[in-house]
């Protein structure tokens, strides 16, 4: 029987990219928020919560608001962390020096006017509960003193972030935070170059994810 040779272009043709079949292809970075300039244009309840969740994770985050009002909670947010409110329309004038932009007006207009106004100026946007409009993604975030973790849904399901998040902060021990700081007290008695401290440090702490 005469055998077929397989054409490996043909067979990659009908193979998706990895991003098709579903993989979350985000790639997670942690910013220094004290030192970029945060912008979250609206006042209502979403930017109160998005504002919440800024300060939360990072309490010395430099955030500017901007809406014709805000709700009390804000201002007694704004008066804890490095936040100026501004009681005015949006303008695009407000985007000058700003790193990063949050819309969450309750006027889809605007807010599609505030993600066409940083497109053009290359500054990261998210336009709250519209993904297609989003450069990043605000997931859910554990915090035991220097670990930190971040989790993504890719934006499909913010409620299984926050799940997760619950999950993972009754996983993850208090004092997590002692191991982290002994094991870098540790790592600087380790003799030798870059590749067997490494290794060394791998085999230390081999024990941490051994399963029961």
């Amino acid at each position: 029987m005469k055998k077929e040779k397989l054409n490996i272009s043909a067979v990659s043709e009908l193979v998706p990219p990895l991003g098709v079949r579903g993989l979350n292809t985000l790639y997670p970075i942690f910013l220094k928020l004290n030192s970029l300039n945060v912008l979250i244009v609206g006042g209502g309840n979403v930017a109160e919560e998005k504002l919440t969740f800024l300060l939360k994770s990072s309490p010395d985050a430099k955030v500017t608001m901007v809406s014709p009002m805000f709700r009390e909670g804000t201002v007694e947010l704004a008066k804890k962390g490095d936040v100026k409110l501004i009681k005015r329309k949006y303008n695009k004038s407000y985007l000058k020096g700003k790193h990063i932009v949050i819309a969450t007006t309750d006027v889809p207009s605007v807010n599609i006017k505030v993600h066409k106004h940083c497109r053009k100026r290359s500054i990261l946007v998210n336009v709250a509960d519209n993904p297609p409009y989003c450069d990043f993604y605000m997931g859910g975030i554990v915090t035991k003193g220097n670990v930190k973790v971040a989790i993504s849904t890719n934006g499909k399901s913010p409620t299984t972030a926050k799940r997760l998040r619950q999950f993972f902060e009754d996983v993850i021990p208090e004092n997590v935070d002692d191991l982290v700081k002994n094991l870098n007290e540790y790592r600087k008695t380790i003799k030798g170059d870059f590749e067997q401290k490494v290794e060394t440090l791998n085999e230390f702490t081999k024990g941490l994810i051994e399963k029961k």
